[in-house]
């Protein structure tokens, strides 16, 4: 059996599931080039049968993005199928389908209302269906931690006979313990007589934070491919952490003896700073790999074990995840250093773009005695979550003190005419909001508002996201009444702006959508 570890990475499916994580296709595309720099070898793009914009999402990966295998999701439903087929069919040979269907005694009994027979006979028809369209097919009995081990024993079999070429064993709702979930894989193994014919996966939610462990001990025990997702998000607690993954078979190899991936580890922090913007998901400061203190030493005792020898208290350098930072930026940059230094970063910008992002370098130089990479990143990646702007942030002023006072001038983009108005509020923030409510006839409620430094020093830039629900009189709602979270995100030296411009982001986001789904929604003559 090879030792080589497939990276299955579902960071735009799965992870883009957590409620107020989606991104446009801009956005995708950017994270799904910088999954293929960071060297996956799958590329989950999305569940192409969900709806148009995922549907694209995954065509435009497809088309784009070199390298990796593509997937698209799809039940093992015809219409899902032929869907997820037409997705993903530009990417050739790099083709994959993803079929899935639960095979527990509770789906079942309470959502499928199938017989084990009937679930076995859709199994092997849905792979079947995806194999008369690409030859690369894998195959998920959802929720196979909580399935009978010889019924998933007699589903693995069948769907390999029918031809998928790697079967996944998900622990859909987070509830396998390592030991059990490594005995599992072992059991697969040991009962199903034709499981070498095909690769077998393992993709693991963190419900009770066991997804790496669980992992590891599926690898330890035959698994050759784990799914996985940026920052481990994903529905409810997660999935498992793909940096996590790939460092502790790297760090540990007197642990995983052998066992080794394609991913390039100095592209990891890159990547969980690019899908944590883009998502407007913080990663919390103590994350393994990627959090904001995990190369941090405050203890004395640490700080002076560390300048006797590193590998006192570090088992990795930062540098072997890409967090390093040069400073290299300034106000005197033309706009064709800056496009080539973009390029060296793997940005792919149009010439307008690039123009744009110069001068709010320029900009930001005059602000702070020092720009560096992560300033450049901020507003690089600012331009992958903007949409058409209906309105633009013209004039912003804000007093503190007994009574909380903003003024706001806003900009329309078809009426041009700036609208201004003032307002009071609890706070400078809370002023600033119920100002822009009553210029944009919009009224939006924060569900969630986080702010954090880019970089350091007194001057450093913010970064603020907010969460933000709209109600019916912004006759915004998405279709049906249910509350939808637009997430929305805005980057200055000043919170104040920072704030406004994200929760402009929100609204502009807001509107564009409803447009689009109205436009979808007319009928054709």
């Amino acid at each position: 059996m090879s030792d080589q570890i497939l990276i299955f990475d579902t960071t735009l499916r799965d992870g883009e599931q957590c409620p107020g994580a989606s991104m446009n296709i801009r956005e995708k595309l950017e994270v799904a080039r910088q999954l293929a720099r960071l060297r996956v070898d799958i590329i989950e793009a999305g569940f192409p049968i969900a709806s148009d914009g995922d549907f694209e999402a995954v065509k435009a990966i497809a088309s784009e993005v070199q390298g990796p295998r593509i997937a698209g999701l799809a039940r093992c439903v015809d219409k899902d199928i032929d869907r997820a087929a037409e997705a993903v069919k530009p990417a050739g040979d790099r083709a994959r389908i993803h079929v899935f269907l639960a095979t527990s005694a509770i789906h079942r009994e309470h959502k499928l209302k199938m017989a084990q027979s009937e679930i076995l006979k859709r199994s092997v028809e849905g792979v079947k269906r995806a194999l008369g369209y690409c030859k690369d097919v894998e195959f998920s009995p959802e929720d196979a931690s909580r399935t009978e081990p010889e019924f998933l024993a007699e589903v693995t079999q069948a769907v390999i006979e029918a031809g998928a070429t790697t079967v996944n064993i998900p622990d859909t709702v987070g509830y396998a313990a390592p030991h059990q979930f490594g005995a599992l894989i072992k059991h697969l193994y040991d009962h199903v007589p034709n499981i070498k014919n095909a690769i077998i996966s393992v993709h693991c939610h963190n419900d009770l934070g066991l997804a790496v462990a669980n992992s590891l001990a599926a690898i330890q025990n035959g698994a050759r491919q784990i799914e996985c997702t940026i920052n481990g998000i994903g529905e409810r607690a997660g999935n498992a952490s793909l940096e996590e993954v790939v460092m502790a078979l790297k760090v540990r190899q007197d642990a995983f003896s052998g066992y080794q991936t394609n991913i390039d580890s100095t592209q990891i922090y890159r990547s969980s700073r690019l899908v944590s913007h883009m998502t407007g998901m913080i990663v919390q400061r103590n994350k393994a790999i990627v959090g904001d203190n995990a190369f941090a030493h405050e203890a004395g005792i640490h700080q002076h074990g560390m300048m006797a020898n590193r590998e006192t208290y570090e088992i990795m350098r930062a540098e072997d995840v890409g967090r390093s930072s040069e400073l290299t930026w300034g106000k005197h940059m033309g706009h064709h250093a800056v496009g080539k230094k973009l390029e060296e970063m793997g940005y792919k910008l149009s010439e307008e773009e690039v123009r744009r992002i110069t001068d709010q370098i320029k900009t930001l130089a005059d602000k702070k005695k020092q720009v560096y990479d992560e300033d450049v990143t901020a507003i690089v990646e600012g331009q992958f979550s903007e949409v058409p702007q209906v309105w633009k942030l013209g004039y912003l002023s804000v007093m503190t003190g007994e009574i909380p006072t903003a003024s706001v001038r806003l900009i329309h983009a078809e009426k041009k005419e700036p609208i201004a108005d003032a307002g009071t509020g609890d706070g400078p923030i809370d002023a600033m909001l119920k100002t822009i409510d009553r210029i944009t006839g919009l009224h939006g409620s924060l569900t969630d508002y986080s702010v954090k430094s880019v970089t350091r020093g007194k001057d450093a830039v913010g970064e603020v996201t907010v969460r933000v629900t709209f109600d019916s009189r912004a006759n915004v709602s998405p279709a049906g009444g249910e509350t939808k979270i637009v997430t929305g995100k805005g980057v200055s030296t000043d919170i104040i702006e920072a704030s406004a411009l994200a929760y402009l982001n929100a609204i502009n986001r807001t509107l564009y959508e409803h447009r689009r789904t109205a436009e979808t929604e007319k009928p054709t003559l």
